[in-house]
């Protein structure tokens, strides 16, 4: 059985870990890919160094489908907010992002970074993504970049979404996601979980479970390897996955 607090304690303080260490500029990085392998250059180049250095997505949500000038964007899972400020340039000044995470490091990071970049139409929110405290019926668009993953809890987390999202509003999700299911030695390791493995479902059943939610429509945009250092035979079932849905 899963022990769900248990996997938010080690969630939050491997993210910590990856928080303190892209604030001295020399943190461990051992499990995350740079952000150069899914970002476009133009989109972060005038970034923070240190929003990249936090940055431990498996895709661009911001990709997936078209934000508009003055829409309301939430980033579930913004760590040091590298998809924040994307996403605040493309809404403009009449737009506004929120970054709702649950690490504390995370958020202070991300405000540091919000200072620097001095972007007034972003905020951040400490919060657990299945309990943002966002109004019900405000948001435009979700984007989420391999943080549902991390949640013991998705059908709370897509609940949540469908909750706060206008009807019609928009939710671009990249995560990792199987073909196949893991073997019980690789989902049952801690450290798996904290490295967006263990907690990973079949395509289906993710899908699955944004359609009870209440999503009308779930669209898989792109469906690629996921990058995981291993011989075994179950990595091929490991998928980077982008979805594009609607309520």
């Amino acid at each position: 059985m899963v022990d769900k607090e248990l996997i938010i304690e080690n969630v939050r303080a491997r993210y910590g870990e990856l928080a303190r260490g892209a604030a001295d500029c020399c943190g461990d990085r051992d499990g995350f890919a740079s952000c150069s392998v899914v970002y476009d250059s133009n989109q972060i180049k005038d970034l923070p160094e240190e929003a990249l250095t936090a940055s431990a997505g498996c895709g661009n949500p911001n990709a997936i489908g078209e934000l508009k000038q003055g829409e309301t964007v939430v980033d579930l899972g913004s760590g040091g907010g590298i998809d924040c400020f994307i996403a605040a340039n493309m809404v403009g000044e009449t737009g506004r992002v929120i970054g709702v995470d649950m690490t504390p490091d995370m958020i202070n990071l991300a405000n540091e970074n919000k200072v620097k970049m001095g972007a007034e139409n972003v905020e951040f929110r400490l919060a657990q993504i299945d309990k943002t405290g966002i109004d019900t019926d405000s948001v435009d668009v979700i984007i989420s970049n391999c943080v549902i993953v991390l949640a013991p809890d998705k059908d709370a987390v897509f609940r949540e979404s469908v909750r706060i999202l206008k009807k019609g509003g928009r939710m671009h999700i990249s995560d990792v996601m199987l073909t196949s299911e893991l073997p019980d030695h690789v989902s049952s390791d801690m450290d798996n979980w904290t490295h967006c493995l263990a907690g990973a479902e079949l395509t289906d059943v993710y899908i699955g479970r944004m359609r009870e939610s209440g999503f009308s429509r779930v669209e898989v945009v792109s469906d690629v390897p996921y990058r995981w250092e291993s011989e075994e035979n179950w990595v091929a079932s490991v998928r980077s996955v982008n979805l594009l849905a609607t309520k």
